[in-house]
């Protein structure tokens, strides 16, 4: 029997000060076939540099530089990606890649996204939702032809109390808003099941709860600032979003937390799916 196919994301805040910090041993180690990255913040001759030539990189940098970035290291070659979403005048630039790939036979759809933290009652508000009115749209499109595919990254919501240690004090913020959560219910939530998050909606399930069960947690975002890593007061806004036909062939789920704080190469920790396909 092969083994199962390894498929990570990662929100690096920015991969050259990622690699300073140790996470070139992490993926050393990790065995990963296929890794989403988000805030890149670099070029594609960075990537490459750093990752290695048997890597198959597919990169989309924010317009602005230095900033965003999002991309798909594969061992295997994709035979095509996008970058476009939403909007024809919407900048997506930074914030969405989609690539194809065939592996052992299977056609696969993998997408890194990285979605706006976004600021109650600003213009950063309002990109935000134009993003996640764009992901709605594609996602329904990725899931009606039923192909095997993931959705990503760091898409910045809490989709639930479950997901953010100190969720009563955040229900005014971006990243727990009533509206933004919505966007969630409609993706993966049954409206006649309030809460419930097993691939209803558009068919999309949440890996992240489906293994963990009924849990706060796990979080895969801490703040640099104060105690709230070694407290373990985070945010889960780190997701794998599968299809129900690759959903089902998910076998585990990790999320790689650092051990200390002082091994922490970014404020994200890595969300880990092995799928036997």
């Amino acid at each position: 029997m092969p083994r199962p196919l390894r498929i990570a994301t990662a929100n690096v805040n920015g991969i050259r000060a990622a690699y300073r910090r140790g996470m070139g041993d992490w993926l050393a180690a990790r065995d990963i076939d296929i890794l989403a990255l988000q805030e890149v913040r670099a070029e594609t001759d960075d990537l490459t540099a750093l990752l290695g030539e048997e890597w198959d990189v597919v990169h989309d940098a924010a317009t602005a530089k230095g900033r965003a970035g999002v991309a798909i290291a594969s061992r295997h070659r994709a035979s095509i990606h996008r970058v476009a979403i939403g909007d024809d005048d919407f900048d997506s630039a930074g914030r969405w890649v989609e690539a194809d790939y065939e592996v052992d036979g299977h056609e696969l759809t993998v997408v890194s996204a990285y979605v706006h933290s976004g600021e109650d009652g600003t213009p950063k508000q309002a990109e935000k939702y134009r993003l996640l009115e764009g992901m709605t749209e594609r996602l329904a499109e990725l899931g009606a032809d039923g192909r095997r595919s993931v959705v990503m990254g760091d898409l910045n919501v809490g989709h639930r109390t479950l997901d953010i240690k100190n969720w009563n004090g955040n229900v005014k913020r971006a990243g727990f808003l009533p509206r933004e959560r919505a966007y969630f219910d409609g993706w993966l939530g049954d409206p006649e099941k309030p809460g419930y998050n097993a691939g209803a909606g558009l068919g999309w399930v949440d890996l992240g709860r489906r293994f963990s069960g009924e849990v706060a947690g796990p979080y895969t975002w801490w703040s640099w600032r104060g105690k709230s890593f070694d407290l373990d007061s985070g945010w889960r806004i780190d997701y794998q979003l599968a299809s129900s036909g690759l959903a089902a062939s998910a076998v585990s789920y990790s999320v790689d937390r650092a051990p200390t704080y002082a091994e922490r190469w970014s404020d994200h920790a890595p969300v880990v799916v092995d799928y036997a396909l």
